[in-house]
């Protein structure tokens, strides 16, 4: 993630302890298992003393756990209210939900609600498919941007000089073998999704899955979410991917645009 830019007089107002507090909620979040003391120390780089302390306190407000054996230790549950209490504050959330409900109903596979986070997608909603074609993918998931065509499409907003310069020096994770490994591949894939104004995947973010991507739209005509559809492949339809459920999936993304006062 980029680093803000500092204020003047940062050394007098940053609290390198909250810092390192924060920064141990997002170790926990990024390794997606139980980590001990010393493991926390080393990510943080500091001692296993600091690192206790850090998360004895993060223990006792409830924003971390420990497990069964006590020398581990994981996120714990108030981490969740804070994540639902930011995600309840979207009105786009609340917005967009029936023309997703709708969208899924159309077409029998998951829809989906995110947003761009500096080099991330963040799924701020996932409506399942009544069918036996389950998303994997829940709230609060985040994927690399450059690897995404929900990416792609929210990339589109930026100018190529302020693209290229969020990417340089970036390291281009790969997901599968059509991920961008650079800026100008990535800068390809954009221009792609900004003149047809729609994506449709086959196994770019998930081997063996395909998608459906379309862009939301601010009263401004600026993309500030995007929608897919997504799932295996065998959940989709051959001959309704170009035919169908292109179309939807405009109209989905277009009628969320609308109620959030955008005018065509």
């Amino acid at each position: 993630m980029d680093a803000p830019a500092k204020h003047k007089n940062h050394d007098i107002y940053f609290v390198p302890g909250l810092f390192r507090g924060l920064r141990v909620l997002e170790i926990l979040a990024a390794e997606e298992k139980p980590l001990t003391v010393s493991e926390i120390a080393r990510a943080l780089d500091v001692s296993r003393s600091s690192a206790f302390r850090l998360i004895y306190t993060l223990k006792y407000m409830g924003f971390a756990e420990s497990t069964d054996d006590g020398r581990n230790f994981k996120l714990g549950a108030r981490v969740l209210n804070l994540g639902f209490s930011y995600l309840a504050s979207q009105d786009i959330i609340t917005t967009a939900r029936a023309d997703l409900e709708d969208l899924r109903d159309e077409t029998g596979i998951s829809a989906h609600l995110a947003i761009l986070e500096k080099q991330e997608v963040l799924f701020l909603d996932c409506v399942q498919s009544r069918s036996g074609f389950l998303s994997n993918v829940n709230v609060g998931t985040r994927i690399p941007a450059h690897a995404s065509p929900l990416g792609w499409l929210m990339l589109s907003d930026l100018p190529s000089r302020e693209l290229a310069a969020r990417y340089e020096g970036a390291t281009f994770k790969r997901l599968t073998e059509k991920t961008p490994t650079n800026t100008e591949q990535l800068l390809h894939a954009v221009s792609q999704a900004a003149a047809h104004g729609v994506v449709v995947s086959q196994g770019i973010a998930e081997q063996g899955g395909c998608s459906i991507s379309a862009p939301v739209l601010d009263r401004n005509g600026k993309i500030i979410a995007a929608i897919d559809i997504s799932g295996p492949a065998s959940a989709f339809e051959a001959e309704r991917m170009e035919s169908d459920y292109v179309s939807k999936v405009r109209a989905a993304a277009m009628s969320i645009s609308r109620r959030l006062g955008y005018v065509a």
